[in-house]
């Protein structure tokens, strides 16, 4: 049994509870003192952790832009903060600045197998042994993830089902696509590409979680089960 589930955040000692509050509830459910309570890690023998980053936040407004702008020197005047604490959360708030500045990346999205082919591009031309990816996709087709599940020699490479799917579900994809190249230049799926696509894609349909597509990638073109019709 997970020890986390039989655990009541009220039983925990106050400078452990965010912490397992996160682990039980999730980020979210923490205020900003808790936050910043798993930051500092310790309080003082009178302060638990959450109570002196209460103090901290109180001389602030609770203002975090505010907390922001605070030194080094600012934070250590607060008695069971020293330099590494200071750091820690000056670290802290750096980063949710950098984050809050930085461009949302446009996930790709696939609407064809030509998109497939031009994502795959930059990792599988020019290659001179085979490798198997997984595009993993989230439910409008755009792609959370390039996955390399296997690398083999000229002639092919292994691939583990049970791996593919681990690789999908850990990343809670909703359906994926399979990418294998032909360092051959050969567009003709074998016998062993079409068994693999349609044991594959058998399981998926089985753990609800399509694979919309198998493409053999090569310098010169492509083949699409798909497209083919015959996924």
């Amino acid at each position: 049994m997970d020890i986390y589930s039989s655990i009541k955040i009220s039983q925990l000692a106050e400078e452990d509870r965010p912490r397992e509050k996160l682990l039980l509830r999730g980020k979210s459910a923490l205020t900003d003192a808790e936050l910043i309570a798993i930051l500092i890690g310790s309080g003082t023998p009178s302060l638990s952790a959450v109570d002196l980053s209460k103090h901290i936040l109180a001389s602030v407004n609770y203002d975090l832009m505010a907390l922001a702008k605070m030194s080094i020197q600012d934070l250590k005047k607060f008695k069971g903060i020293g330099e590494a604490k200071a750091i820690s959360i000056i670290a802290a708030m750096e980063l949710g600045r950098r984050r809050k500045e930085s461009e949302p990346v446009k996930k790709p999205r696939i609407t064809c197998s030509q998109d497939i082919y031009d994502l795959m591009r930059p990792e599988l031309l020019d290659e001179q042994v085979e490798y198997f990816y997984l595009i993993l996709l989230n439910r409008s087709n755009q792609v959370l993830k390039k996955h390399m599940v296997s690398q083999g020699g000229t002639a092919g490479t292994v691939v583990d089902p049970k791996i593919v799917f681990k690789i999908a579900l850990e990343h809670l994809a909703q359906s994926v696509i399979l990418v294998h190249n032909h360092p051959s230049g050969n567009l003709t799926p074998s016998e062993q590409d079409k068994r693999l696509t349609q044991r594959l894609v058998k399981i998926g349909r089985e753990l609800d979680l399509p694979v919309l597509d198998h493409v053999i990638f090569t310098d010169v073109g492509y083949f699409s089960f798909a497209d083919d019709g015959s996924l």
